[in-house]
């Protein structure tokens, strides 16, 4: 069972697909979420991402932002541009008392070689300064269309180990996935997922509302799958590269196709088009289907 106290609800269907749903931000989005704020219901899980060249003290203000707001932080630990020891133990106690963070997400990161002691997330977690610093639940990633680094195996064995790890540091796992534009795929990974035993709560991402070059150049970047026919069931031509797409058909086909064999599932929404369009689109989107 997931806890309680850091998974709320998790343990029923959500009354509609965008309940109990999470945001993603970089340092550099305070200011957007700030205006956003009225429109996000209290305690919603934002995730503060880990991203090069900025300064822990602005992840540690953003962090704290959050807090201030009336939402659940959960900061980003990129193991591979960690660079050292003190980097690491001085950012999560920062951001567990000034922001009272009882949830983080664990990345290994991009670059190829580690700039720092920890090649992976599992050499974060092997520290034990996650638990022993209160923290309740652990977030990393799943991949619905594969690992640009690792086989559709590897890719098993190592969420499984991961989430095995967590739990026997006494704290939750949550898997937030990369975003994607084909719900088939993610469908289908959620019931192969829960097949192999792992029922831990998972967060399925989604992009926010965005401008369709920065769309796809984020799923190039990411290594998302965006072939012509994914697209077109998504809503973008790749002939007219012009204009803005946003995830209705996504999200409408996840509240048909989510059932019972796909386990606890919630959407994380990653607002590439900005905060406030992503929070707006939600808002609009529950108030026509209200009833």
């Amino acid at each position: 069972m997931a806890n309680p106290l850091i998974h709320p609800n998790w343990d029923r269907p959500p009354v509609r697909i965008t309940e109990g749903y999470s945001l993603e931000m970089t340092a550099k989005d305070e200011p957007s979420l700030r205006d956003a704020a009225p429109l996000i219901a209290p305690d919603t899980p934002i995730a503060i991402t880990y991203l090069p060249g900025e300064a822990m003290a602005a992840r540690v203000a953003a962090t704290v932002a959050v807090r201030d707001l009336g939402f659940e932080p959960m900061p980003h630990f990129s193991a591979r541009r960690i660079l050292s020891q003190d980097d690491f133990g001085g950012y999560l106690k920062a951001v567990v008392e000034q922001a009272g963070v009882r949830r983080c997400f664990i990345v290994a990161g991009d670059p190829p070689a580690p700039e720092g002691p920890y090649a992976d997330t599992m050499a974060l977690l092997a520290t034990g300064a996650f638990e022993q610093a209160g923290i309740q639940a652990i977030g990393i990633g799943g991949h619905p269309e594969g690992h640009p680094n690792m086989t559709p195996a590897e890719c098993w064995d190592v969420l499984g180990r991961k989430v095995a790890e967590i739990e026997r540091r006494g704290m939750a796992p949550l898997i937030v996935t990369q975003f994607g534009f084909d719900p088939d795929a993610f469908l289908g990974w959620l019931e192969q997922l829960r097949a192999r035993g792992i029922a831990c709560p998972v967060r399925i991402g989604v992009p926010g509302p965005a401008g369709i070059k920065r769309l796809l150049a984020y799923a190039a970047r990411c290594g998302v799958g965006a072939s012509t026919a994914v697209l077109k069931k998504y809503g973008i031509s790749v002939a007219n590269l012009l204009g803005t797409a946003g995830p209705d058909r996504l999200v409408d086909a996840f509240e048909r196709g989510l059932g019972p064999q796909h386990g606890r599932v919630r959407l994380h929404f990653y607002p590439f088009g900005g905060m406030a369009k992503t929070v707006q689109w939600i808002a609009e989107r529950d108030a026509r289907t209200a009833g």
